[in-house]
């Protein structure tokens, strides 16, 4: 408390010694600059004589400010350090009682880079605190999380899986049947219980981002695993050798998968695209056939996208062109009224990179359309200025056919799509990077040209463009290359976005419905769908409903086990692959190791339909799976969560609102007796 009121109190007089200090220095200045007579005692005093002596005072004044002001600086920093001394002194009581610090480390400040350090000792070491739990209580608390996550996200699988109610910051909650979404919305208050479920949410993460469906599987998956690796491991099996045989055992299965995977064949593509789509959906027909309809118009290379629509009902729209998001620059070049649109037939296509401002560079281009009697589309950077408001003058004035349109995309992707729209139109890049083609010299052959062009205040349809077809071809052989070496999957959707536009065309499916939450769960269903039908087409199909990992149960059986820790890897692995046709009939209603036992006496493609209670063959009933989704699925299930039940210590960070754990609890610091030092 003295330390303090006295740091206080020499700031104050270090202020007010400061400011007077200040004051007389310029009233001084400002008597000397205009020789005021003045004095500081009766105003009738008016004399040279007199300024002389109110400037000898002033001065005197200023002296005495000016010492005084040093002299409360001085006191202020001397307080501050013997604060900061005080300090680390206190430090001293606080900390002794855990043992963690010798007499000699607080007979002289904590210095940092030649700082002092000791008043910030205590906030710094707290801010960094940290909890510990060892061996089995740490397994066991991180499994909890892992139960938890799996549980919920479990409930989801299957034709009779049901719904997740997810709340939301904002909005209406969220209802879904996706795996992944349900994962994601996962966070646990229990620090423990929150990284296993974190580490099986990544599980659940990198399936998605990489085959894009089969994330409820994956988490199961990983909770079988863990589960079944940390009950062996706490009877005293060796964790590590018993993980290094998961990984072994898994990899055999991957390899048996690939050998049992029927590829996808032309003549009957679309039956089993619908077929996975719907199983995929869980059963709704209806995503099928919308998802093999947009696969059977724009084939495998074409790209199919999924939106919110604005009806009620689902919509498949078939874009055969080159569509981009980008409309008109002035709604003065629309010429037809319904709909708000420019429409063009047999238009000239003129594609310039650079910024079009002056109405000299465009002159040439405007006369060669003009003597051709035919309509001219101009895709540039930008048009502006005395440029656009010529094309727009000429267009109401005079009839001139023209529609002005800003160019797609930023940077090197706006110069690659512009490049696109030349190749597919025919049509010649002017004011490129070498400036090479300049738009003032513009000839009648660097246009590009198409059968119908269509102009909204939102984006631009170029369809039927008269580009030469080999280059149109090499352009696509080019951008595959770039699809296949790329390891963004962000470039990879927009070379794969490109590549469709050049060749079949892009899907569009837009989901309706009567509210935001029905059209959002519906949208994640076509998603899962979607992604599925690619992986079905790229690696082939599996029967599905478990069927598929049940049918690797008897290869791994047929295995001999040399050590242990093998056996137990292989019990493990084979507990683990019967995990998802058992949680798929214990959602439908029945007894989930029955339905295992029944199917494992069949061979082949028999399996279970969960959604009518039979035994059939799968393939046949169209209940397939994606050959790459299983594998994958599979290879990171076994990977997180073997490598869960490695773990011997969990470190967390302890809340800023809790206390610090006692001594002998949680971190382990000192012995009990350190508790007097804390009274």
């Amino acid at each position: 408390m003295f330390q303090s009121f006295f740091i206080l109190g020499s700031f104050t007089l270090f202020s007010i010694f400061t400011v007077t200090s200040i004051v007389i220095f310029h009233v001084n200045d400002y008597l000397e600059m205009y020789k005021i007579n003045f004095h500081p005692f009766p105003f009738y005093m008016r004399t040279h004589s007199d300024y002389s002596i109110l400037q000898q005072y002033i001065l005197s004044q200023y002296g005495f400010s000016y010492i005084l002001m040093w002299i409360s600086l001085s006191l202020l920093v001397f307080s501050s350090i013997l604060y900061s001394w005080g300090s680390c002194m206190k430090e001293k009581q606080i900390y002794s009682s855990y043992g963690n610090y010798t007499k000699n480390q607080y007979m002289r400040p904590f210095t940092l880079n030649g700082s002092v350090r000791c008043g910030l000792t205590k906030g710094f070491m707290r801010f960094n605190s940290k909890d510990l739990k060892f061996g089995q209580s740490a397994c066991q608390e991180m499994l909890k999380g892992v139960e938890v996550l799996s549980r919920a996200v479990a409930v989801t699988m299957g034709p009779k899986g049901r719904n997740v109610i997810i709340e939301q910051s904002w909005g209406s909650p969220k209802i879904t049947k996706d795996g992944v979404t349900v994962a994601k919305a996962i966070e646990l208050k229990d620090r423990y219980h929150n990284i296993g479920a974190k580490l099986v949410q990544d599980v659940a993460n990198n399936t998605n981002e990489t085959a894009g469906d089969g994330t409820t599987c994956a988490t199961v998956l990983a909770h079988c695993i863990a589960r079944e690796g940390f009950d062996r491991i706490n009877k005293g099996a060796n964790a590590i050798e018993v993980r290094k045989y998961i990984i072994d055992y898994v990899s055999k299965v991957v390899e048996h998968l690939k050998q049992l995977s029927t590829k996808v064949t032309t003549s009957n593509e679309i039956k089993q695209v619908y077929n996975v789509a719907t199983i995929s959906a869980n059963g709704e027909t209806i995503i099928g056939e919308f998802i093999s309809q947009a696969m059977e118009k724009v084939g495998s290379e074409g790209t199919i996208t999924v939106k919110d629509g604005k009806t009620l009902n689902d919509q498949l729209e078939v874009i055969e062109g080159m569509k981009f998001d980008r409309g008109y620059i002035s709604p003065y070049f629309m010429n037809v009224s319904k709909g708000q649109k420019c429409e063009f037939k047999d238009a000239l296509i003129l594609i310039n990179e650079k910024k079009i401002i002056s109405v000299k560079s465009l002159i040439p281009a405007l006369e060669l359309a003009n003597t051709n009697q035919r309509p001219l589309v101009i895709i540039s950077e930008d048009v502006e200025g005395e440029a656009l408001t010529t094309l727009v003058l000429n267009k109401l004035k005079v009839g001139l056919q023209v529609v002005a349109i800003k160019a797609p995309g930023f940077g090197d992707n706006r110069t690659n799509i512009l490049k696109d729209m030349a190749i597919s139109t025919g049509a010649t890049v002017m004011g490129d990077e070498n400036d090479m083609h300049k738009l003032e010299k513009i000839q009648f052959s660097d246009f590009g040209s198409a059968e119908e062009v269509t102009v909204t205040k939102d984006d631009t349809l170029i369809m039927k463009g008269k580009g030469d077809a080999s280059e149109i071809k090499d352009r696509c052989n080019l951008l595959r290359e770039m699809v296949d070496e790329t390891k963004s999957e962000y470039e990879k959707e927009k070379l794969s976005e490109r590549l469709a536009k050049l060749s079949k065309g892009v899907a569009v499916i837009q989901v309706g419905g009567s509210s935001e939450v029905e059209v959002s769960e519906k949208k994640d269903r076509y998603t899962d769908a979607l992604n599925a039908t690619k992986c079905a087409v790229d690696g082939g199909i599996l029967p599905g409903g478990g069927t598929a990992f049940l049918r690797c149960v008897k290869f791994l059986e047929s295995m001999e086990s040399i050590s242990e820790s093998e056996k137990l890897a292989k019990e493990i692995v084979i507990k683990a692959l019967k995990t998802p046709c058992q949680t798929i009939a214990t959602n439908a209603g029945v007894d989930g190791a029955d339905v295992v036992s029944n199917v494992l006496k069949f061979e082949k493609n028999q399996g279970y339909n969960a959604l009518t209670g039979e035994y059939v063959n799968m393939i046949d009933a169209g209940i397939i799976d994606p050959t790459n989704v299983l594998i994958t699925a599979l290879q990171n299930a076994s990977g997180v969560a073997s490598l869960l039940t490695t773990a011997e210590a969990v470190i967390t960070d302890i809340p800023k609102d809790e206390k610090d754990p006692a001594p002998g609890m949680g971190a382990g610091m000192g012995g009990m007796g350190g508790m007097g030092g804390m009274m």
